[in-house]
This record gives C-alpha cells, structure tokens and sequence, in this order.
C-alpha cells in the first residue's frame, strides 16, 4: 500500500517542494525510493485524509491515497524513511498498524481478497491529447496531429502507463491518436497496434468493430491501453460497464470527488463516463478479474489532463 501526500498543487516529498505529478507516479515513485522494489499497481484502496502544519506551521489537509500493488522487480535495498519491509498476515499486520485509519486499507484488501478480486489487470482507456483545430489543419482529417500542449501530455502518459504494467497498445490509426501512445510504446519496447474500428472514420462506417476490438482484449487479458476518439469511446465504456461490478467503491475518481449522490461503484462510473465524455488526453483505468466471458470490472480510476 503506498501514498502521496499533496498541498493545492505540489507534493511534499523527503523535505522539499515537488511539482505535483499523477497519483500513481508518485505512487510508485515513492515505493521505490523508500524500499528499493518496482511494484505494480492494482485496484485502488480507501484514501485517508487528516490535518497537520505545513512547513510555515499554518494548517492544511494531508491527503494519501493506496493501491493494492505487486512486486514486480527490484532489490529491496532499504532508502530513507524505511526501517524494515515485512510480509505479515492480515492480523499481524493490523496488530502492528499505528493509526485506526490505516485499518482501512488493510480490510479493504482482505474484503477484495475473500470475494476473488484483489488480483487484477487493468484496462486503460485514454482520449487523445490536445491536438491542432480542425479548422487550421489543411489535410485529411486523420493526419492531423498533436498540439503543443497534445505532445507535453503524451509524454506525461508514459510513466502513469508503466505504474499499470501496460504490456499492450492499441490505437486508432489517426495520427492524434497514435501519437497520444506511441511515447509510452517507444518507451516499454512494444508494438503500436492499429486498429481502424477505433478511428472517428472506421467507427462510422462500421460501428460493430469498436466493440469486437474490446471483445479481443478482454479475451487476451493482458495490461493494455486502447486510445480512440470522443464518438467512439461511449461505445466502449458502456460495454465495459455491461460487464462492471455493481458493488464496491472506486475511491480515487477525481471526477466523482464530494458527489454524495453517487453510488460510487464501477458500473457507476463507467455509465457516467460513457454519458459525460471523457476529456482529451484522459486516462479511466478499468480493474478487471477474469478474461472473456468471465471477465468483470471491479475497480474504475480516472486521471483526467491537467
């Protein structure tokens, strides 16, 4: 279970300001400088929040917010504020917690352990980033690329695809798309796969394969981003819901924060996404259990672009 602590927009991390960063960068950032192991991340865990003094003593909230998380590499070399590493059963380690609150997380495991969900794969749904208007771009539609603003959240996806274990790409073949992802595919030395069901042009001309597309993945079960267009994604997002769990919490929606009439549950979430839209360059990571017709999403996170 890992955490970061924020102030408005910037981190406090071992006695100095940092630029804030994505939850789950800083995530597994933290986990790694403190005990030297490369975890991935799974389904989200209850936040925890309490006040304390910032460095100039006035009062402020610390917010933390967990993962379930699985060593995935590492030496385990002890940095920092880190004593010791143990693997404990749930008891001992409730035994050995120093705050109530930090219970939370440790039955929140437990719960998802019981009912089989706590061993996850996530599928991740990104919107491309910014890219040039329609109306200054001179060419075929599709050609037409990233903006400035497009390119700088294309390389800020590469390290929240990698807390993930993103192992796979699949992308619409328009360059806004591809170029959203190909970043993170560069960087962990897998194949872009292109897949005309998922452009704006394939969708209206044959809406069926957006879905079959998903019917793939979810068979394969592999970590994957899919990247695809503000038409196409409803699509997908209320066929993933069709499969969602319709109990549980997803406790890190920045989305959904201080919305009190929510169920706050994955199908939830899914719906509200398929019926809001997503926002360029949005990132909505779906937990799932299973593959193929046993698959079922237990978890939803979204990060949206800065």
């Amino acid at each position: 279970m890992v955490h970061r602590p924020r102030y408005d927009d910037w981190a406090w991390a071992k006695g100095k300001l940092e630029p804030a960063e994505a939850w789950p960068v800083a995530a597994v950032r933290e986990v790694l400088e403190e005990t030297g192991f490369h975890v991935r991340l799974g389904r989200t865990l209850p936040t925890s929040d309490y006040s304390l003094q910032d460095q100039s003593g006035q009062p402020t909230t610390k917010q933390c917010r967990y993962w379930a998380a699985e060593v995935v590499g590492g030496d385990g070399a002890l940095m920092n504020e880190i004593d010791e590493v143990a693997w404990l059963e749930v008891n001992a380690a409730a035994a050995r917690l120093s705050y109530p609150r930090d219970l939370d997380q440790l039955h929140s495991l437990e719960r998802a352990d019981r009912a089989g969900a706590l061993t996850t794969w996530a599928l991740v749904i990104v919107r491309h980033a910014r890219s040039r208007s329609r109306s200054s771009w001179p060419d075929a539609d599709p050609l037409r690329p990233l903006n400035a603003r497009g390119r700088e959240r294309a390389e800020a996806l590469v390290p929240i695809l990698a807390a993930y274990g993103v192992s796979r790409v699949a992308t619409s073949p328009s360059v806004r798309c591809l170029d959203t992802v190909l970043p993170y595919a560069v960087a962990a030395g897998v194949r872009a796969r292109l897949k005309s069901g998922l452009s704006e042009e394939g969708f209206a001309e044959r809406p069926e394969r957006a879905p079959y597309h998903l019917t793939r993945l979810l068979e394969r079960g592999n970590a994957v981003v899919v990247c695809s267009h503000g038409p196409v994604l409803p699509v997908l997002l209320e066929q993933l819901a069709l499969i969602a769990d319709p109990e549980g919490t997803d406790e890190n929606d920045e989305n959904d924060e201080n919305d009190e009439n929510d169920e706050n549950t994955a199908r939830t979430s899914l719906t509200k996404a398929a019926h809001s839209g997503m926002g360029k360059g949005e990132v909505l990571v779906a937990h799932l259990v299973g593959t193929g017709v046993q698959a079922r999403v237990v978890d939803v996170e979204r990060h949206p672009s800065p």
